[in-house]
């Protein structure tokens, strides 16, 4: 797993609250869009989609080229791999800490005082 700091994990959840943002997300992981074509189905002005992408992309979820006027973004093909290393790293943990509870469980007789 990529080392990620706090701050960059804390910008990548950041990015992923907003609905709006979520949906733009939807919409590159099915391929590149530019600003307009972003902008369109969520019926949001120019600037604030731009402003949107910006925190997209400083979360480290999406990366932009721009060629004449036009600005396409597209989804990072490791946007979401630390944080999937993160949350598979919980799961692990929290899966261990019920085994532990299943087995002293277990191990402990059950009183038959009722």
């Amino acid at each position: 797993m990529k080392d990620m700091s706090s701050a960059h994990f804390d910008r990548m959840f950041h990015a992923l609250a907003d609905p709006y943002r979520r949906s733009f997300i939807e919409q590159l992981a099915k391929g590149p869009a530019s600003v307009k074509e972003l902008a369109e189905p969520a019926d949001v002005q120019l600037p604030a989609v731009v402003k949107h992408l910006r925190v997209l992309e400083e979360g480290g979820i999406v990366s932009s080229e721009k060629v004449g006027r036009v600005r396409t973004y597209r989804m990072r093909p490791d946007a979401f791999g630390a944080m999937t290393s993160w949350i598979e790293q919980r799961q692990l943990e929290m899966n261990a800490a019920f085994d532990r509870l299943a087995m002293l469980m277990a191990e402990t007789p059950e009183s038959k005082d009722h």
